[in-house]
């Protein structure tokens, strides 16, 4: 395996903590009058166990120490935050969020550096590459664990995550779990919100992949060179040893001119490329390429639907075999993933047209994959689109106008509002829709109706396309949660169109 610079410390066990003022030390901060032995670290107040540090963060709504009683009540020793607390003893720092990940990385003993850690970064693909990458890894002898943005999963068992990349205490002490489950890789998704936020800080990836740079997030980054150079923050030598780079994105050819650190580079397109993937075909039940590396010519026929799974692949392979893998067996592991959950995922009950459920939240992800479903039928293509709250609103027009300037019929419906208003968010779908002047637009606020309303206007050969939302499980209106899983509303929808029929 990669030997990442900061070496390896052993796979002996934990210990029982370190002792607080030990963690002050080593940032700065002041001593504590008394010190504690600290054995684990959680920024959630609700998921507190005894002998935790309480990391206490300013928030957009609320700071941490709001809820530091319940943090207390829950067996917290100390805390981490920007002030002291009134009811335990603090580390207190100017900004608590640059520390974390150098406090969580001594409070489990700096467990990660007993893993190859596998960093994928992009705008689009990093889920399906990460679980690619993942399946590649353990063909070729690895014990490997993964950590997306639909959850983490370890040796013993998976469970769900909020976000891409988790919170730094969440990193640590997830990679902890890892190592002592009997991992030894560890492939993960990493966002640019990750590297601004100092997420993945305290880490030191033996591969770090990019994928491509699409327009996203620019209500956080503000324009695309913030948005690129977050990324690649994460190709500096501080945080990665070995780079892995599309050199077909535009972006991608910027940041390997720049690099410090050995660099492979690998396309669809660019014949200069390390790793190159051609004779790419795609069908209604899979996809295949070759793949010419510097170890050989490989075929690789995936499960998966659509060209990007094809891209997503070539990057897994070209970040295996930088890690110095065999190229037979980590394109075997590729061609045992038969699915990534919510992402171009096929519902079928026996219905006589294709119905499938996406991710696609970004306008490059629509004018990959809507075309794609269009190719495979003989048929319309109904696509179900909203915009999710609180993110860009500058997304939401070209959300609409893309989706009916490519399919047939757009039925604009609600994905998860957060705190905003539902009607001023489809409102501005609907406009962009409406704009293209090229498909019928239906806009039905209720998610399940909407899915209804196109399962009920499909047929024979056409295709559904439910997007936008992928695997996840909950509608957020304000403080209402619903639970709404579009894979299996989907699922019961047509179960009882067929039913009908």
């Amino acid at each position: 395996m990669i030997e990442p610079d900061l070496g390896r410390g052993g796979t002996s066990s934990i210990g029982v903590g370190v002792e607080l003022n030990e963690l002050a030390l080593s940032i700065g901060a002041a001593p504590s009058i008394r010190s504690v032995r600290v054995t684990g670290a959680s920024d959630d107040s609700r998921t507190v166990r005894p002998g935790d540090l309480y990391v206490a963060l300013p928030g957009r709504r609320a700071h941490g120490l709001d809820f530091e009683l319940e943090a207390k009540a829950r067996g917290a020793v100390a805390a981490l935050s920007d002030r002291a607390s009134t009811v335990l003893p603090t580390l207190v720092v100017p900004n608590p969020r640059r520390r974390v990940g150098e406090v969580c990385a001594r409070i489990h003993r700096f467990a990660h550096r007993d893993l190859d850690l596998y960093g994928v970064t992009g705008t689009n693909g990093k889920t399906s590459t990460t679980l690619l990458l993942g399946a590649g890894l353990a063909a070729a002898g690895d014990s490997v664990a993964t950590m997306t943005g639909i959850g983490l999963a370890g040796p013993h068992g998976e469970e769900k995550s909020a976000r891409t990349t988790p919170e730094a205490a969440t990193v640590h002490r997830t990679l902890r779990r890892f190592r002592d489950e009997g991992a030894t890789a560890v492939a993960l998704e990493v966002s640019s919100h990750a590297v601004t936020e100092h997420r993945v800080d305290g880490l030191r990836f033996a591969v770090m992949g990019f994928l491509n740079l699409t327009p996203d997030h620019l209500d956080y980054h503000g324009d695309m060179d913030s948005y690129f150079a977050a990324k690649a923050e994460l190709f500096s030598a501080h945080r990665s040893t070995r780079a892995v780079v599309n050199v077909g994105d535009p972006y991608g050819t910027i940041l390997a001119g720049r690099l410090d650190i050995p660099c492979w580079t690998w396309s669809t397109a660019d014949r200069g490329a390390d790793v190159r993937g051609e004779n790419i075909e795609c069908t209604d039940v899979g996809t295949s390429l070759t793949a010419r590396t510097p170890m050989g010519d490989v075929e690789i026929r995936l499960p998966l639907l659509g060209p990007h799974q094809a891209e997503n692949a070539l990057a897994a392979l070209t970040m295996a075999l930088a890690a110095g893998r065999d190229i037979a067996a980590v394109a075997a592991g590729l061609e045992r993933l038969d699915a990534v959950p919510g992402r171009l995922e096929r519902v079928d009950v026996g219905q006589p047209f294709l119905a499938v459920v996406d991710y696609m939240h970004n306008t490059a992800g629509q004018r990959t994959l809507l075309p794609f479903v269009r190719n495979v039928v003989s048929g319309r293509l109904i696509v179900v689109v909203g915009a999710t709250g609180e993110r860009d609103p500058g997304k939401r027009f070209p959300l609409g106008r893309t989706a009916a300037v490519l399919a047939d019929v757009v039925i604009v419906s609600d994905e998860s509002p957060l705190s905003e208003d539902p009607g001023t968010i489809r409102a501005a779908v609907e406009e962009g829709a409406r704009a293209a002047r090229s498909a019928v637009v239906v806009v039905e606020a209720d998610r399940r109706r909407a899915v209804e309303h196109a399962v009920a206007i499909a047929q024979p050969g056409d295709a559904v396309v439910v997007a936008g939302r992928g695997c996840d499980a909950e509608q957020v209106y304000g403080d209402h949660i619903v639970r709404f899983d579009d894979r299996e509303v989907l699922r019961d929808v047509l179960a009882a169109h067929v039913a009908r029929s």
